[in-house]
């Protein structure tokens, strides 16, 4: 049968990120440090025959994904379903600051009530939809091939848990698998009841810029 290789790449750094604010759907772009990030994952990614690149179309996301496109000389597919969780009222504010202002977004957030739509924003169930649904067509027209979507933490999260079959549609609290930028999730893919997790938060390729080695296998 043949195995779809899956690789979940969180964005490098944000300005946001290094603030300690929510990004949500803001344009932010990468830090300096965020750009070092991506160039060094494009490099560790360059020998895994990648055949194809998704990227959420946030701007962190894509300046994430661009170099490694230029060294594989292949076009970039963004997409909204990739986003962040719309963050609504919290965007662009510090943990401290959506505690004091919006407390009951704040504390369904860092609870993980997955029914909870932030005002003006929007629940993790909509997330899950709009993020898995995105993923199955993946899946479906890069059967066999080895596939990179670049995204964000929450996302990523999301999306990690779904193929580990740990959310489903009675769910409602969900735990938090942490991603750091530039962390990659690898996965083996011979069909969605057939997935074998080959690393979790892989940052080995930035231990010599971050000084922290974070690599999770299963």
């Amino acid at each position: 049968m043949p195995v779809t290789r899956l690789y979940l790449v969180r964005h490098g750094q944000s300005a946001g990120n290094a603030e300690g604010r929510f990004g949500g759907h803001s344009p932010t772009p990468l830090s300096e440090l965020g750009r070092k990030q991506a160039e060094i994952t494009a490099e560790a990614l360059r020998k895994e025959k990648i055949e194809a690149i998704y990227s959420s179309d946030l701007l962190r996301a894509v300046q994430t994904a661009e170099p490694l496109a230029a060294i594989l000389d292949l076009p970039i597919l963004t997409t909204s379903a990739f986003r962040e969780r719309k963050v609504g009222v919290l965007e662009g504010k510090t943990f401290d600051e959506s505690k004091v202002e919006f407390p009951k977004d704040y504390y369904a957030l860092v609870n993980r009530n997955i029914h909870h739509v932030i005002t003006e924003g929007e629940s993790y169930r909509q997330l899950l939809k709009r993020a898995t649904n995105a993923l199955h067509e993946v899946l479906r027209t890069h059967y066999g091939e080895n596939v990179v979507i670049f995204s964000h933490t929450g996302a990523i999260c999301i999306l990690t848990l779904y193929l580990l079959g740990a959310i489903n549609r009675r769910t409602r609290t969900m735990p938090w698998l942490v991603t750091s930028n530039c962390g990659v999730n690898r996965f083996e893919i011979r069909g969605l009841r057939n997935v074998r997790v080959l690393a979790v938060n892989d940052t080995r390729h930035l231990l010599k810029i971050t000084g922290n080695d974070s690599f999770g296998a299963i």
